[in-house]
């Protein structure tokens, strides 16, 4: 557990001179704390007994002086800790995004999308807990032991009292967090497993609105709620246990020092003065213990968030950079023995043991049933997944040497789902570009490649749109067109292209085929697709069955050998 919490050290440690700053601070805080039961002890044993007014007044006017000098040292010492807090979420934040975008594609899918939301949730806690009332308890507790030497040094009878409550205490606390721990572990993964359905459900809105789904979908609903609440029940019990343990144990501390206390005072060894400014001090050293008991959930789900935040940041990433920077493919591809497997053996591989060669220019088809690998095998080719077994060749050179930024930007790629993000159109068709900011006329030339510019200038406000949530303030075609304008940004010199008429009518179809034509005249052109019209459009058609290349060749001879074979 503590090795997945490493990550934590260097973000801490240029905010050592704001801890240090905090635990002195702290220091003079508990220092001054001890200046209301001393006040106390001296009222009753030299005021009240020899009516010192005088020594009352001077007594009265030094507490004034302490509580303005606590106030504002209390104050100082919260801003240190938002500081810490700050910082914090900073240097973190930063470090969790980058490392979430240079994550491998087949780790991000293998986990819901709801995992990788509760990092940043995560994040939050641990910000939270290292600037709040737990990151305070951890500053006062060193301090306690001052508390204790002034009991042993006012009222020795009764110190020893304290001296077991602390320890009863500091083992209740440990027992509150393993066993609160185990429950709220159970908590967090239900938490998860519910608000993965509901994300389902919220991405799927539409087609649960169009079919009345709603009732198919409750049971399930109401059993992921009623785990978490059941959860949170049975965690909400166990905590409010040691809690009242907790007051228990205080009561009985309180009666003990008293009770002591008092056969003390009878027998002269302490006065009332002492037990009183005892008492008192007691209150206060057992006050962090107490909350401690309380908060240990908060506290306990700060380890647990950043142990999986830690769990996070230990994964593989991949280089944004290869070592030396190539010049621009031409975009010649070759798949030389290449097996894929989303799990590791005995799982059946995905690509099992392809070979093939993508020559520069023209239209390359792959086409097959579904579930054979093709939309695998794009991945692949563009580098997204990692073969197995085998490799791909980008020019004569592993793709498995260049770092994200290099193969993206030099492969245009657009997959099936057609996915737009919050802003407007222009933004959406920008973010294609990996080499920095592109002007106006680069978005407007990859839009007109794409064959969709005219529709853009049709609309109100043109290239400033908003796409709406997901882009569904568009239309799928305009959605396909614009995924497309996205990936020519930059002109790059291989397009990659996942059943790119999904959403087209025949009249944008026949456009899509040629506008791919064009393209394929000076750059590689990649398709998966069915379409009669992008497959007569092809120069080469690679049929995929199982895994394996069952077909491959010139478009017209592949064409005609699967029309010979539907006969047969």
């Amino acid at each position: 557990m503590a090795g997945r919490r490493r990550w934590l050290a260097p973000v801490l440690a240029p905010l050592r001179p704001y801890l240090g700053e905090v635990l002195l601070v702290s220091f003079f805080v508990n220092l001054l704390a001890l200046a209301t039961p001393v006040y106390v002890l001296q009222v009753y044993d030299r005021v009240v007994f020899h009516a010192g007014l005088s020594t009352l007044t001077g007594l009265t006017l030094g507490m004034a002086g302490v509580v303005v000098f606590d106030f504002l040292l209390r104050g100082l010492r919260a801003r240190l800790m938002q500081r810490v807090a700050l910082r914090v979420d900073v240097r973190a934040g930063q470090k969790l995004d980058a490392h979430l975008a240079a994550l491998p594609l087949a780790i991000l899918e293998a986990r819901p999308a709801s995992h990788w939301q509760g990092l940043h949730r995560d994040l939050d806690l641990v910000r939270n807990t290292l600037g709040g009332g737990i990151a305070l308890l951890a500053a006062d507790l060193p301090f306690v032991f001052l508390f204790i030497g002034l009991v042993f040094l006012i009222a020795q009878p009764v110190a020893w009292i304290l001296v077991i409550a602390f320890a009863a205490f500091f083992g209740l606390a440990v027992w509150a967090g393993f066993s609160v721990g185990a429950v709220a572990r159970a908590e967090r993964t239900g938490a998860q497993a519910r608000d993965t359905l509901l994300a389902e459900r919220l991405l799927g809105r539409t087609t649960v609105k169009a079919l009345a789904m709603e009732h198919a979908l409750a049971p399930a609903w109401e059993k992921a709620r009623a785990e978490t609440i059941d959860h949170a029940v049975r965690r909400g019990q166990r905590q409010d246990r040691f809690v009242h343990i907790g007051h228990a144990l205080g009561v009985v501390t309180t009666v003990s020092m008293t009770t002591v206390g008092a056969l003390a005072i009878i027998d002269h060894q302490m006065t009332i003065g002492s037990l009183i400014a005892a008492n008192m001090l007691g209150g206060r050293l057992l006050a962090p213990l107490n909350q401690l008991v309380g908060g240990w959930r908060g506290l306990i789900a700060a380890r647990q968030a950043a142990a999986r935040l830690g769990e996070a940041f230990a994964l593989p990433t991949e280089p944004a950079r290869g070592a030396v920077e190539l010049p621009r493919p031409a975009g010649h591809l070759t798949v030389e023995n290449l097996t894929f497997r989303f799990a590791a053996p005995p799982a059946p591989p995905v690509l099992d043991g392809l070979a093939l060669t993508i020559r520069p220019g023209g239209i390359t088809a792959i086409m097959g049933r579904n579930g054979c690998g093709k939309t695998t095998l794009l991945k692949l080719l563009i580098g997204l997944y990692r073969p197995a077994e085998g490799r791909v060749l980008l020019d004569g050179a592993d793709i498995g040497q260049f770092g994200r930024h290099d193969l993206a930007a030099w492969v245009g790629y657009a997959p099936q789902e057609c996915v737009l993000l919050a802003g407007s159109i222009r933004d959406n068709i920008a973010l294609g570009a990996v080499r920095g900011a592109v002007d106006d006329a680069a978005v407007v030339a990859a839009a007109r490649l794409a064959g969709v510019h005219d529709a853009i200038a049709a609309l109100p406000e043109g290239y400033g749109t908003p796409v709406g949530e997901g882009g569904g303030r568009l239309s799928a075609g305009i959605r396909q067109r614009l995924v497309l304008a996205r990936a020519l940004i930059g002109e790059p010199p291989l397009i990659v292209l996942d059943e790119p008429t999904a959403s087209l009518d025949s009249a944008a179809e026949r456009g899509l085929a040629e506008t791919l034509r064009r393209l394929a005249a000076e750059r590689t052109v990649v398709v998966v697709s069915h379409s009669p019209v992008l497959l007569q459009a092809a120069r080469t058609i690679f049929v995929l069955e199982q895994g394996r290349l069952a077909a491959s060749g010139p478009a017209a001879e592949v064409l005609a050998y699967l029309s010979r074979g539907s006969r047969s």
